[in-house]
């Protein structure tokens, strides 16, 4: 099964934009009020709380802003992440796990309403244990990430469990 997230994602550059505009506007609007002349009007905590609610904001688009793509078609697993402004031009944030079915260990699916990750556990033969791979899956929709979390474990049914 495929899934990619590239239509939801749309949204978040015209995020961005409103949330500089407001940035900005709101330093102009602080600075008109610094330097007035009038002794009623100062600048305090509650003019620069927008701004901090603002930086705030965009902070958490620019975490949760990423492209995801699935892949479970084949003998082999295909997780990405990418950022969004940039991914036409260029790769960046790039995140990626290109492995064989057989060597998916486990994975946890953690899904937080605001935020929601997968992780998962490859078998290595370098390494002892697992590697762990974090990818963020927020702007999927309920449908795609319950198809995921089903093709996952339906992976995980049919290989074999390794036996020491």
């Amino acid at each position: 099964m495929r899934f990619t997230n590239r239509n939801e994602i749309k949204v978040v550059p015209s995020i961005y934009i409103v949330l500089v505009a407001v940035f900005i506007t709101n330093i102009f609007v602080n600075i008109e009020v610094a330097l007035s002349s009038d002794s009623e009007q100062h600048l305090t905590f509650g003019h620069i709380l927008p701004n901090i609610v603002t930086l705030v904001l965009a902070l958490y688009i620019h975490r949760i802003g990423q492209t995801f793509d699935f892949d479970s078609d084949g003998e082999t697993l295909n997780f990405k992440n990418n950022g969004v402004f940039f991914s036409k031009f260029m790769e960046y944030r790039v995140k990626k796990a290109e492995f064989p079915k057989r060597k998916l260990g486990k994975f946890k699916f953690v899904d937080y309403g605001i935020y929601s990750a997968l992780t998962i556990y490859i078998r290595s033969r370098r390494k002892r244990g697992f590697r762990k791979y974090t990818f963020n899956t927020t702007f999927l929709t309920r449908k795609k990430k319950k198809g995921m979390v089903n093709a996952l474990n339906k992976v995980l049914e049919t290989t074999p469990k390794v036996t020491a």
